[in-house]
C-alpha cells in the first residue's frame, strides 16, 4: 500500500510525496506555507487522482515524459518524476490512481 509522506523543506515549507508500496516516489507536491495547506493538498490529490482528465501528460525539453496532476481549478497539485517512455509514464499515472485514494499519511516534518 502506498503512503503520503509530509516533510519540511530547508526553507521551512511543507511538502508531500506520494510513495508506491515499493517506496518509490510517484508524485511530489509544491511547497506549502502551513501544514494545514499541505494536508488540504493531499486531500485534493485523493479526490482528483480518480479522474484521468486531471492528469496532464507532458514531455520535458530533453524529451522525457512526465505528468502533472491538476485540481478542478487547473492548479498543479503534484508532479511526477521524468520517465524513460510514455508507457512508463502511464504506469506511473495508474500507480497514483491506485495508491492515492487509500494511502495513509506519515508526518515526518
Amino acid at each position: 500500500m502506498g503512503k503520503f509522506e509530509i516533510t519540511t523543506r530547508k526553507n521551512g515549507e511543507f511538502q508531500f510525496n506520494l510513495k508506491a508500496g515499493n517506496g518509490q516516489v510517484i508524485l511530489s507536491s509544491e511547497g506549502y506555507t502551513t501544514k494545514s495547506a499541505c494536508n488540504n493538498g493531499i486531500e485534493s490529490v485523493r479526490k482528483n487522482s480518480q479522474d484521468d482528465n486531471k492528469f496532464d501528460r507532458k514531455t520535458s525539453s530533453n524529451g522525457k515524459p512526465y505528468f502533472n496532476l491538476k485540481a478542478s481549478n487547473g492548479q498543479v497539485i503534484g508532479n511526477s518524476e521524468m520517465y524513460e517512455s510514455d508507457t512508463s509514464r502511464e504506469n506511473g499515472i495508474e500507480s497514483v490512481k491506485k495508491n492515492a485514494a487509500i494511502a495513509e499519511v506519515s508526518d515526518l516534518s
